[in-house]
Formats: C-alpha cells, structure tokens, sequence
C-alpha cells in the first residue's frame, strides 16, 4: 500500500489576502488554495510547512489523516471566546492539548491507532465537524471533555486522577460531534458510560424572554461597546454572547467530576463485555429463528428428498 497523507486548513473568521496566499504557495507548488482553505495530498514526501506554526498564522481549523493510522485536528478560537485555563483542564497530553498563540488559543486532538481498513476519502470530514468550532466558542464544553477522553483512550492519564467537569448533553451529542468522536475514533463504550454522569442539555438557544431580561441587565456602556463591535462587523460577537450567556446559566461549569480514570475504564470495560453478550445473544436467536423457519439446515437436521 502506498503512502498517503491528507491536509486540509481552513480561514473562518477572515478569508487570506493575497499576501497570505502567496506566502502559502511558497510552501506547496501543488496545493489547492483559496481565500478560505488550503488542501494538499501526499503519496511520498512530506508537507514542508508546520500545521502548528500556520494555524498560528493563518487558519482556524485543520484536518489532517494518513494512511498508517495518524488522525489530527486543531481548532483556533480567541481568547474572548476560549478560556486557555479552561482548556488546560481538558486538554494537557500528547493526545490532547490546547496552547495561546497571541490573542488565540488553539486546541490540538491527536488520534493514533491503526485503521483496519483504509480508504481514501478524507476530503469530506471536515465538513460535518467543523459546526464543533461553533458549539464551542458558544461555551458548549462537549467537545472539551471528549478530548480529555481521548487522551484516557490513548492511557495518557493516570488511573487516580479524576475527571474534570462532566458537560450537559454527553448522551445527546450534535451530528458534528459525533463526527468529530467518529474521525478520532474515540472509544464508544468509554463515551457511553462517561456520559451516564452527564445532565440534559439545556437548549442552547435562549428563549426571547431570557434573552432579553439578559440584555437588561447589561451596563449601558457595555451595551454602546458591543453595538460598536457589531457596527464595526466583529465576526466574533455572536459566538462572545452565547457563550457570555451560557457560562451565565451554568454556574458549576468547573466542579470537578467524582470519577477516576481507573473507574471510567474499569465501567467501559463491563459495558463492552456486556454489549458483546448481548451481541452474540442477539445472532444465536436469529440464528435460531432461521433455522426454525427452514432457511438453513440446522444440527440434527432430517430434510428428506421431494
């Protein structure tokens, strides 16, 4: 099998200028790139720039698989709309782990096992995950604790340290988050029993009444700011308010979870033995059924000759 390796960056809240391009088509002769998004493939060598060192520079999320089993993503997001001390939290291994660059923090998840088979076809992930991004600059910390499950997947944390705050809405993740648990393969039985200490989500979106008594109460100077950051095309404000509001109805957003690693693996490992009880429980009842309505010939079968 040949070597492939796939990148994708893309520009979110500002599209690149033409500098900007130029300085990236220094980097690759072959790359597709826009205003918005650079993309290259590799079937031998190596990309020449460093994803880390451009994402600093120029982009807000990147996707990037090979074929021997490596899966990546990062995130950038300003500090207005992502706490690093928050991220810290979650995300503080190899696996997983958040860093500033200026006045952004930038989040990295690192997913490294072998593909039991492989197809090309990483040109459409991004797409259905990027809305994380969204979610998250709203102060929807989902994503921030299944990168901390990623690194216990990947056994980077230690058996005694206990989980940090357990999010509302693990048992109802968003189509981009489950996309984004699917592409790092994130365990789904550690997923399953960590989300049992999981509340409902409230709804993200507030109702008028809420939302309006919230406003109210805003200084009227912090009204005249915001109005100008919206007069001015701030592309970050709506994300900002969300989120200010959120974290306003979440007051236990940092409590510490009561679990410890050991815990959460020990209850996965139970949860996988009994699914594949139930599994194999499941195929000798419809292998049962079959054979009961003649479909196959069962043990001790004495179908005579027509």
């Amino acid at each position: 099998m040949s070597e492939y390796q796939y990148y994708e960056f893309l520009a979110i809240d500002r599209p690149l200028d033409a500098r900007q391009q130029q300085e990236l088509r220094a980097l690759s002769t072959r790359a597709r790139i826009t205003a918005t998004r650079f993309v290259n493939t590799y079937h031998w060598g190596d990309f020449k720039g460093d994803p880390r060192l451009l994402m600093s520079r120029y982009f807000d999320a990147f996707l990037y698989l090979a074929n021997w089993g490596t899966r990546q993503l990062m995130f950038r997001l300003p500090t207005s709309l992502l706490d690093f001390e928050a991220a810290s939290r979650y995300a503080a291994t190899d696996s997983a782990c958040a860093w500033t660059a200026g006045d952004h923090v930038i989040v990295q998840l690192t997913s490294e096992k072998e593909d039991e088979y492989w197809e090309e076809g990483g040109e459409d992930s991004l797409s259905s995950i990027i809305p994380v991004r969204s979610e998250l600059a709203g102060g929807d910390r989902r994503l921030l604790y299944l990168a901390w499950l990623l690194s216990v997947d990947a056994g980077e944390s230690e058996d005694n340290q206990l989980e940090p705050a357990v999010p509302p809405g693990l048992a109802t993740l968003s189509a981009a988050l489950q996309s984004f648990a699917e592409f790092l393969r994130l365990d789904e039985d550690l997923l399953s029993v960590a989300a049992e200490a999981s509340k409902p989500l409230d709804p993200i979106e507030p109702s008028a009444a809420e939302l309006t008594g919230w406003v109210t109460r805003r200084p009227a100077e912090e009204k005249d700011a915001l109005l100008a950051r919206l007069a001015s095309g701030d592309p970050h404000l709506g994300m900002e308010l969300a989120r200010r509001f959120r974290g306003g109805r979440d007051g236990s957003a940092d409590e510490k979870g009561s679990r410890s690693v050991a815990e959460l693996e020990d209850a996965a490992r139970q949860h996988r033995e009994q699914r594949a009880r139930l599994a194999a429980e499941r195929r000798a009842q419809e292998q049962a059924g079959r054979e009961h309505a003649g479909l196959i010939d069962g043990p001790g079968s004495v179908r005579g000759e027509q």
